[in-house]
């Protein structure tokens, strides 16, 4: 199988073609650059130069602004001109939808112009299912003659271009032929970048954006392989996951699918889209960034990870590895949760709220969350308490030998402890292993032969080696070489020292590992130092941060683990809101109307409600949304279920009530508690 980057066993970034921004230069091993894109009234020049301002002093190293018409894209000179007095030299990129002669003009003004192949010159009409050959060829010509003015352009101005597939605004022509899918995007970009190449420009960026991370992963590496095979080079890649959402949440779903690119050493400049102001886009993008600097790891790590001949999956589609059921974990079950409290000095009753169970004293009862773990380790600690009947315990071998009544309570093993030990649980054993630590040339696969599909075995992975989630990855491809079908916990513990730092690093290691379907549940932890630093940033409300809601490590890391897998789509706890960031284009107040939404459907589990500021994105973008609420005019909103009009051009002052009322309609809606 042709790969995708450069290696799956070390770290070595993906070189591309060298790109020019203005006076920064992309692509070809530069530094990874990190942008965002201003919310403001692109006609409002002196509130989108101030908010650029804003973006570029936080570290922000191109800014983008929506130009809708042509207008607006005149007005770019006025931006433009007002920031270069003022001394700001940064790069600006024109955002285009629809509208050609927009773009024309920008390109003429600003560094760089965004297209999108989607609806740059064709419109999503849901009219036309099958194109024959011919046809199909004509819609090309079409495209040519109207996408080439705009390449002369760049070619005389020295513009450069991204090519922006978006998941949920493909074409007719595409939806025709490749349906919506991942190939489906890699082909809608292809189509502009032959024609680009046709004229001798080369000054491009290619994008392949969704709200699903899955889909977004799949088609980014698709794209590599299909210009690699079709031109032996590979053009700059931007990263970003679209409509991510706020806080917590479109951090995790962000990291999750960038940080997995990363991880293999793809891509060339960044953006996190969040429904929040942009200039807290940049702190997001550098936590990403900087996992990859020369004084965060090597830019090569010695040959630690064997090289593997067979590649026993394929990172092209979604398939979860198949394993047997020990208890509840693997096989058809969902992926479950361990929270971690072997940090807490004495465990209560009250210490379980922070995993999702509420002791009632009144009635004797414990009320169970959405996101309650599944099992809690304590380490050498047993609970002294009557637990909830659904909560399970991991403890170590010693404390679980002291237990009389063992059908809650099993023990976690290294290895060799396993080997050796004379005593072991008849339902579930954890054993522990560390992959191709930095210490090991390569591990001696022999232990794994004999304990291989023991049918009480669970196999808790995670490394030490400093580049940890391709050599766990390593390790799940020699389980499959091998046919060994036992489940698997992922451990990830962070060293980090900020929530902001932790919550980027275990959705990188562990989403990029869920999204290829491995991992049947999920653990994380902290360092004995960093567990430290977090609890006192929450004992002192120091972050400052909106979007951290935790009062404690111990919950900050089970709604973590339960973010993760939602973003992963492997395990759904909640409603999934898809939120574009707002921008020029925003017709009504995006966060105020988002946090309202969510107030009244947060309850809502496993819905998908798309919330888009304008038509740009609206019923395409919102991809695999249940249901949408998009901007159709000033104060005016449309609804919709699944790409389906439902009430068009309601008063924003009552659209939310009526978003309701279509839930109700279609039986979508159940009472909160």
């Amino acid at each position: 199988m042709q790969l995708y980057c450069n290696s799956l066993t070390q770290y070595s970034r993906l070189k591309t073609r060298e790109v020019k921004i203005g006076d920064l230069l992309l692509g070809n091993l530069h530094p990874i650059r990190v942008q965002t894109m201003t919310t403001t009234d692109t006609m409002d020049t002196i509130a989108t130069v101030e908010q650029s301002i804003r973006c570029i002093e936080a570290g922000a190293e191109l800014v983008r602004i929506t130009a809708p018409s042509k207008k607006e894209a005149e007005n770019l000179e006025n931006i433009r001109n007002e920031l270069r007095k003022r001394g700001y030299n940064t790069p600006l990129i024109a955002d285009i939808h629809f509208t050609p002669n927009a773009a024309e003009i920008a390109a003429r003004i600003v560094e760089k112009v965004r297209v999108n192949p989607g609806n740059y010159v064709d419109k999503k009409k849901f009219e036309q299912i099958d194109y024959t050959d011919l046809e199909y060829i004509e819609e090309i010509e079409r495209i040519r003659e109207r996408f080439t003015p705009l390449l002369k352009i760049c070619k005389e101005y020295g513009t450069a271009m991204r090519i922006g597939t978006n998941h949920g605004s493909l074409s007719d022509r595409i939806m025709s032929r490749y349906g919506d899918t991942p190939m489906g995007m890699v082909e809608s970009a292809m189509e502009f970048l032959r024609i680009a190449r046709g004229e001798s420009y080369h000054n491009i960026i290619l994008s392949m954006k969704s709200s699903n991370p899955q889909v977004m992963v799949q088609a980014y590496r698709l794209l590599i392989q299909q210009m690699d095979t079709e031109f032996g080079e590979c053009y700059p890649l931007h990263l970003g996951v679209t409509e991510a959402g706020d806080g917590e949440d479109g951090r995790v779903k962000s990291a999750a699918g960038i940080g997995t690119l990363l991880e293999d050493g793809i891509g060339d400049t960044i953006r996190v889209s969040l429904t929040e102001d942009p200039e807290f886009e940049i702190p997001v993008c550098k936590d990403l960034v900087k996992r990859y600097s020369v004084d965060s790891r090597p830019l090569i790590v010695d040959g630690k990870v064997p090289f593997i001949d067979t590649i026993p999956y394929s990172p092209f589609e979604y398939k979860r590895r198949e394993t047997f059921a020990v208890d509840h974990i693997g096989a058809k079950h969902v992926p479950v949760v361990i929270a971690d409290l072997s940090k807490i000095g004495k465990i209560t009753a009250e210490s379980l709220q922070s995993v999702g169970y509420t002791y009632d004293a009144a009635t004797d009862k414990w009320n169970i969350g959405d996101a309650a773990a599944d099992y809690i380790f304590t380490g050498h600690q047993i609970i002294d308490f009557a637990l909830p009947g659904t909560l399970k315990v991991i403890v170590y071998p010693a404390a679980w030998a002291l237990i009389n009544e063992k059908e809650k309570y099993f023990p976690i093993y290294d290895t060799g402890g396993y080997e050796e030990a004379e005593l072991k649980s008849d339902t579930i054993n954890f054993v522990m292993i560390d992959c191709f630590n930095d210490e090991t040339q390569i591990n001696d696969f022999t232990y794994l032969d004999e304990i291989a599909n023991d049918r009480t075995v669970v196999f808790c992975l995670s490394s030490t080696n400093k580049h940890a989630m391709p050599a766990v990855r390593r390790m799940f491809m020699e389980l499959m070489n091998r046919n060994i079908d036992n489940p698997v916990i992922l451990l990830c513990d962070s060293h980090w020292e900020t929530a902001d730092e932790h919550l980027i690093h275990y959705s990188t290691e562990c989403g990029a590992l869920l999204l290829d379907g491995f991992g049947d549940g999920i653990s994380l932890g902290m360092s004995d130092k960093s567990h430290e630093l977090t609890a006192m940033s929450y004992e002192q409300n120091a972050s400052g941060r909106n979007y951290v809601r935790n009062n404690s490590v111990e919950q900050f890391l089970n709604n973590t683990a339960f973010n993760i897998l939602q973003a992963t789509r492997t395990r759904i706890s909640k409603t999934e809101y898809i939120s574009c960031p707002s921008c020029g284009r925003t017709l009504f107040e995006l966060q105020e109307t988002t946090a309202r939404i969510r107030s009244r459907t947060n309850h809502l589990k496993g819905l998908k409600i798309a919330i888009m500021g304008c038509i740009v994105n609206g019923p395409g973008e919102m991809a695999d949304a249940d249901f949408g609420y998009v901007g159709s005019g000033v104060g005016k909103i449309t609804l919709y279920k699944g790409k389906e009009v439902m009430k068009k051009n309601i008063d924003s002052n009552i659209a939310v009530d009526e978003l309701i009322n279509l839930l109700k309609e279609n039986e979508a809606w159940i009472e909160p508690f």
